[in-house]
C-alpha cells in the first residue's frame, strides 16, 4: 500500500495501483498453490521423479521392513554351489513327506494323495500366482513340470546376497524353508530363473505386490542383503500398495552370521 500512496503522490492511478497489487497477490498464491500440488503429485505420477528429490510416499509394514534391509553390491557369484542348500533334503517336521509334496499340499486345492504313502501328491488344482492362471496338476513323467516349486528368493540370489559365507546347516534351513517356497506355473518359475526383482516379477500385477513382500521378509529373517537396483525395483512395487504387509512372521529372525563356511 505504501507504494500506491508514493505513485498517488506522483499523479498516478490509486486505483490502477490496487489493481495491480491485488493481481500480483493473486499470481503468488496461485504460484504457490501450484508448487504444493506439484510437489505431491509428481512423485506419484512418476516414481522416478520422487525418487530423484528424495521422497517416498510408501507406507506400512512390508515398505517399512524393506528399509531395515542392508544393501551391498559387492557380492558375486562365484562359487556358487546349488547343491550346498540340499533341496528336498530334510524332513524338519519329521512327517516323513518330500518339502516338494508339502508344498504342493499347501498351495493347491483339490489335493489328492498316493495312498500307499499318504505324502506323495497324486493331483490337485493350482491358481498359480505367477500367472493367474488355472493348473490342473497330474503327477507323471510328462506332466510334472507343469507345477514346479519356486524359491521365492532364488538359491544363487541368496548366495550372492550372504549365504556363501553360510555353513550347511544354514543353507540347507533356507533352502527347505517353506516360508520361501510357493508352487508355481512351470513356464514362469523357470522365466525367472534367479533373478531379483530388479530384472523379473510376476506376469500377474495383482500379485507382485504380496510377491516382494515376500523376498523382503525372507531376506529380513535371514539376515540377505539386496542390491541398490534390487531395492529400487521393490520400492516401485511397493509404492503402489502402500498398505501391504509382510506374509510371514519375522520377530523371529535367524542368526546368520558365521565365520566360517563348512560345505
Amino acid at each position: 500500500m505504501a507504494d500506491c500512496w508514493v505513485m498517488w503522490a506522483r499523479g498516478r492511478s490509486w486505483r490502477r495501483c490496487r489493481r495491480i497489487q491485488r493481481r500480483v497477490v493473486t499470481l503468488m498464491a496461485l504460484s504457490a498453490a501450484v508448487g504444493v500440488v506439484v510437489g505431491f503429485a509428481l512423485p506419484r505420477v512418476s516414481p522416478s521423479i520422487g525418487e530423484s528429490v528424495g521422497l517416498t510416499l510408501s507406507y506400512g509394514a512390508a515398505f517399512e521392513a524393506m528399509q531395515r534391509i542392508f544393501v551391498d553390491d559387492g557380492f558375486g557369484d562365484q562359487g556358487y554351489d546349488r547343491d550346498s542348500f540340499d533341496y528336498r533334503g530334510t524332513d524338519d517336521d519329521g512327517d516323513g513327506c518330500d518339502v516338494r509334496d508339502e508344498v504342493l499340499a499347501r498351495d493347491m486345492s483339490g489335493v489328492r494323495f498316493d495312498p500307499s504313502d499318504g505324502c506323495t501328491v497324486r493331483s490337485g488344482v493350482l491358481d498359480d500366482p505367477y500367472t493367474g492362471e488355472r493348473i490342473e496338476f497330474v503327477r507323471g513323467p510328462r506332466t510334472s513340470s507343469a507345477v514346479q516349486i519356486d524359491h521365492v528368493v532364488a538359491l544363487e540370489n541368496a548366495w550372492r546376497s550372504g549365504a556363501s559365507r553360510w555353513d550347511s546347516t544354514m543353507r540347507r534351513r533356507f533352502g527347505n524353508d517353506a516360508r520361501n517356497l510357493l508352487a508355481v506355473d512351470g513356464g514362469a518359475n523357470q522365466d525367472k530363473g534367479s533373478a531379483s526383482a530388479a530384472y523379473w516379477l510376476p506376469e500377474n500385477t495383482g500379485f507382485r505386490c504380496e510377491y516382494v513382500a515376500r523376498q523382503v521378509a525372507v531376506k529380513l529373517v535371514y539376515g540377505l542383503s539386496v542390491t541398490s537396483r534390487e531395492k529400487q525395483a521393490m520400492s516401485r512395487v511397493l509404492r503402489t500398495c502402500p498398505g501391504q504387509t509382510l506374509p510371514i512372521d519375522v520377530s523371529g529372525t535367524v542368526d546368520a552370521t558365521v565365520s566360517r563356511t563348512d560345505v
